[in-house]
């Protein structure tokens, strides 16, 4: 088990201040293996971990550590998105069955021709997540 003292080092260094609940949210988030969590999943397991905080925090939170870098935001659809602990360039499944997330492995997905950018603006990623409708894999 980490120290606090690396999550609170991780916060720092991502030019965040360390407040109580960004540290025991980001205990929860880099506690271990890189993850895949929505902000009800990670509420809940704040809320498991006897943490007082509201909802509204967790999103707020999951926000600032997407802008600085902490964590990667994949949107599934309009209404569901994801956060991922593992920021390096990869692509995902979606199991709609389970609603569930899973990387699909480096290597699997070419891209072979992109449309140009509109005038003016450039392609800063490219994030494909492929959906999956009835699966009874394990990831």
């Amino acid at each position: 088990m980490r120290p606090n003292k690396y999550f609170i080092a991780l916060i720092r260094s991502a030019g965040l201040c360390p407040t109580r609940q960004r540290i025991a949210l980001a205990k929860i988030l880099f506690q271990g293996e890189d993850r895949h969590v929505t902000a009800e999943k990670l509420y809940n397991e704040a809320l498991s971990g006897r943490m007082k905080i509201s909802l509204a925090t967790v999103y707020n939170t999951l926000r600032q550590f997407t802008e600085v870098g902490m964590l990667r935001e994949i949107s599934v659809d309009a209404t569901r998105s994801y956060f991922d602990t593992n920021t390096n360039k990869h692509h995902h499944f979606y199991f709609e069955k389970d609603g569930k997330l899973g990387d699909i492995p480096d290597g699997m997905i070419s891209i072979d021709k992109l449309p140009e950018a509109p005038d003016g603006t450039k392609i800063k990623s490219i994030d494909v997540v492929v959906t999956i409708t009835d699966s009874n894999n394990d990831y």
